[in-house]
């Protein structure tokens, strides 16, 4: 699938979603909502989802919501006590890289893809601050499919902030955001269709 870009200026981010302690910024229209939904008809039918396998309070969970885990040969990731090994890129995340790349001015070499079912499917409140990842780059999320409210929670006075994330857009979490702040993507009873989210991340060698 060729799809082509929007050539969307880095000034149209939004400054700065959160108060304090992190920076997180939006950028609605990346895609257009034609081309978002051929990408996430691509990356439905392409990838190899599968439940993901959580381990919560010592017990193995299930997820309803499927994922898939992309990136360079030597990125593997631990996170919720399960070691993930990553799946090759494909040509469809590859041209999403590179534009994120350009407008984060980072090089990501790993991609953690959600796939939300409906309303009912959702993420609890967490950080990406595992120790593989590079705390000093940024998180680049694209959101493809349905809109759907996420929300920031200050880890020590619970100050929150939220948006709407839509189709085709990206929201950049910047350093030190993950240190201060949990984020989780809301379950809605008003949601019915599908959703994908695509996290770009850097992961760094830890040997």
């Amino acid at each position: 699938m060729q799809t082509k870009l929007f050539d969307s200026n880095p000034s149209d981010l939004v400054l700065n979603l959160l108060p304090k302690d992190g920076c997180a910024q939006y950028l609605p229209g990346l895609f257009d909502e034609t081309q978002a939904n051929a990408l996430f008809e691509a990356l439905e039918a392409s990838l190899p989802w599968q439940p993901d396998h959580l381990k919560m309070f010592g017990q193995a969970v299930t997820t309803r919501r499927k994922v898939v885990w992309v990136g360079d040969p030597d990125c593997t990731y631990t996170y919720s006590g399960v070691l993930r090994h990553p799946q090759a890129w494909t040509p469809e995340i590859l041209r999403v890289k590179a534009k994120l790349e350009a407008i984060a001015s980072c090089q990501f070499n790993a991609c953690l893809l959600n796939f939300y079912h409906d309303g009912k499917d959702g993420m609890g409140w967490h950080s990406d601050d595992e120790k593989e990842l590079e705390y000093q780059s940024p998180i680049a999320s694209l959101s493809l499919g349905s809109t759907r409210k996420f929300a920031f929670r200050h880890k020590q006075d619970k100050t929150t902030a939220s948006l709407f994330l839509e189709n085709g857009s990206l929201l950049l979490m910047h350093p030190p955001t993950q240190q201060f702040w949990h984020h989780a993507l809301l379950k809605t009873t008003t949601v019915q269709t599908p959703r994908i989210n695509l996290t770009f991340r850097k992961i760094r060698d830890v040997s």
